[in-house]
């Protein structure tokens, strides 16, 4: 039987599946594996399950070695696999998207209500138990309703957040490699920008995009300072889009009003200055983390798997 390597454990629909079709092997420790521990771990598979903290490169793939056929990411990003070097040793890699869309969107607009209404500054004066007392400007936060989301990359989260937004009251706007399709458009009456005039125009920034090298650091000190002082930036792609330590200086600053984190330049590192702010939310990735879509995510790595083994092609194959 084909041997397949998963690297961190996995939820157990998917461990059954590929257990019926190979020989498995799980790493029996919930971590991110050390570069020498994974190479060891991938030596002689057929196929790969990996995660987003697994580098996928050129040492990868060697330690791996000519029986490798497939690498399964569970993620949506692939920008810790480098699937021009898999595609030059025949090896297809693949994702898992769509079915981490909702659950993604749902946090995003957790972030644009806790930042924009103050929600973790208050629940943090309750736990310190400080003494308050209701007034017509007590912990003033800002409404939503006519004011205007930006949207970098309105791929299915980007969206999936959109809607969300639109059902508030908020106007759309948008900038991307591409355009939207026509009736997606039409749908949120959204208006596409470049990127530096919807910087300027948005109340609240949400990032959607892929992790490139030409979108690293997109939000940098001048593209802060482009930003509104009134205006809120959200984070839920990946954390290197942003320059953490231009945002620490922007939030102290004022030249943003706030910020709202999922993800984070050093991940798990979290730059120390946000630590220390009042108006910025931080959460430790969790975008996708409910039980359904975690399972859905793993099941779908895994039904890829089976695919490439069985000589077919992989439902979502990275294109």
């Amino acid at each position: 039987m084909p041997r397949v390597v998963v690297t961190r454990p996995i939820p157990a629909a998917a461990l059954e599946l590929l257990a019926k079709h190979a020989e498995l092997w799980v790493s029996a420790e919930d971590r991110p594996l050390g570069v020498a521990e994974l190479h060891e771990a991938v030596r002689g598979a057929d196929a790969v399950v990996t995660l987003l903290h697994d580098r996928v490169d050129d040492a990868f793939l060697n330690a791996a070695g000519a029986a490798l056929r497939v690498v399964a990411n569970v993620a949506v990003g692939v920008d810790n696999v480098d699937v021009e070097a898999c595609r030059a040793r025949g090896v297809i890699a693949t994702n898992t998207p769509g079915v981490l869309t909702d659950a993604t969107a749902d946090l995003a607009l957790a972030l644009i209500l806790m930042v924009t209404r103050r929600l973790g500054e208050g629940e943090r004066l309750l736990r310190r138990g400080e003494r308050w007392s209701w007034s017509m400007t007590f912990h003033l936060g800002r409404g939503l309703g006519g004011k205007t989301l930006g949207v970098v990359g309105l791929g299915q989260i980007g969206t999936a957040t959109a809607r969300r937004c639109r059902a508030l009251g908020m106007e759309v706007a948008y900038a991307g490699r591409r355009r939207a399709p026509a009736d997606v458009e039409r749908e949120l009456e959204a208006r596409f920008l470049p990127v530096e005039e919807l910087l300027a125009v948005s109340d609240v920034v949400s990032l959607h995009c892929p992790l490139t090298p030409e979108t690293r650091h997109l939000v940098d000190g001048a593209a802060l300072r482009s930003m509104k002082p009134s205006a809120f930036l959200v984070n839920t792609t990946r954390g290197p889009v942003v320059d953490e330590g231009a945002l620490v200086e922007a939030l102290r600053a004022g030249v943003i009003a706030g910020a709202g984190l999922d993800v984070f330049e050093h991940e798990p590192d979290v730059h120390p200055g946000l630590l220390e702010l009042e108006n910025v939310v931080l959460l430790p990735h969790l975008g996708s983390a409910t039980v359904e879509t975690r399972e859905a995510m793993a099941v779908l790595a895994a039904r890829n798997v089976v695919a490439v083994l069985a000589g077919e092609a992989p439902p979502t194959p990275v294109t």
